[in-house]
């Protein structure tokens, strides 16, 4: 029996859709399906977390097991928020660093995905969505390279929720966040890249 360790923000809880329905339970279905047994995610995520309070929760979890595999999706909040990208890859780097420690020393054991874009969102009317769009697109231009220097792997999904931001049936009530269905895009393709790592 496989075991997963998700660690994010509101987009691995799955703000306003229920449990099984965030791409963390998604993809533990999808894997199910290959044969592959893996047990129920252990998610440290919480709406709102920026990098520093992921890593401060983190710490405080204090969990000693280690994990089969581990995703990591975070840093919408430190755009949101308006902070630099250059904290960002700092504080990314070393939350990149505790997510290979949990997955046994092991990066090709880490999977993460790319930072959505919510400017596209029926939330962000009246802001100015092209800037929005140019700061997710350095945030994950950063993620991208630390993720791949650190030899994790990196799955795009930021144009999935560009293509499906203003579609009613791709997103939760609050007109922000993702619904089941977009989430189902997301789980997909870890799904896929979990299951092809765990198979060699």
């Amino acid at each position: 029996m496989y075991s997963y360790l998700a660690l994010g923000d509101s987009y691995t809880i799955g703000e306003q859709v229920s449990s099984k329905d965030n791409f963390p339970h998604q993809a533990v279905a999808l894997l199910h399906q290959q044969n592959i047994e893996v047990a129920d995610p252990v998610i440290i995520a919480t709406t709102g977390w920026t990098t520093d309070e992921l890593a401060a929760s983190i710490r405080e979890h204090n969990i000693q097991e280690k994990f089969s595999f581990v995703s990591l999706l975070i840093g919408v909040n430190n755009q949101y928020r308006g902070r630099t990208v250059e904290n960002y890859k700092e504080e990314y780097g070393q939350l990149l660093n505790t997510a290979i420690a949990y997955a046994n020393g092991k990066p090709e054991d880490v999977f993460v995905l790319s930072i959505p874009d919510w400017g596209v969102t029926p939330f962000a009317d009246g802001r100015d969505r092209q800037q929005i769009a140019h700061e997710i697109d350095a945030y994950n231009a950063a993620c991208k390279e630390i993720t791949l220097a650190h030899k994790c792997h990196y799955i795009e999904i930021t144009q999935s929720t560009r293509d499906n931001g203003q579609k009613k049936e791709y997103l939760a009530g609050d007109g922000l966040h993702p619904s089941a269905k977009e989430y189902a895009v997301w789980a997909e393709r870890l799904a896929d890249e979990v299951g092809k790592t765990l198979k060699k």
